[in-house]
């Protein structure tokens, strides 16, 4: 890790975030932008020390914090659960998450955002910004009574 493909990004990502390029941050950006779902801060722990047994959890802390105020990356706070992380996506999509697993599920919608637009609209508003979260069961097929 740290001398991929996206190594030279994730340094222009630190360094536009104001921060020193050190191994443990790349690490952690690289787990990031490797990681498939919204990891919390204690996945990316556990991810970065398998690498780098010396990055510690507050680093992780600090420079999640440092790159989520600088639109590096999103944090999610779904509800019932820890923050969660990923990369500041290049289009926006919304979330639906299911309350028994934790799942994150990415998903986009012309529709709503269609009608988003609409109700802003009748409002008098321009949409600046949104996050739409659903939260969710997956719906189990019904068994047929057989009675």
């Amino acid at each position: 890790m740290g001398d991929g493909p996206g190594s030279d990004a994730n340094e222009a990502i630190l360094r536009n975030a104001g921060l020193r390029i050190t191994r443990q941050r790349r690490i952690i950006l690289d787990i990031l932008q490797a990681a498939e779902g919204h990891p919390d801060a204690a996945e990316i722990h556990a991810r970065a020390v398998k690498v780098d047994g010396r990055v510690s959890l507050a680093t992780v802390y600090r420079t999640m914090k440092a790159l989520e105020g600088h639109g590096a990356i999103q944090r999610h706070a779904f509800e019932g659960g820890p923050a969660r992380f990923e990369q500041a996506p290049a289009d926006h999509h919304d979330h639906l998450i299911d309350l028994d697993t934790g799942e994150v599920i990415e998903f986009k919608s012309n529709r709503i955002e269609a009608i988003q637009e609409e109700i802003a609209k009748r409002l008098g508003y321009e949409i600046v910004h949104h996050r739409l979260e659903l939260y969710g069961r997956k719906v189990k097929e019904k068994v047929k009574d057989r009675g």
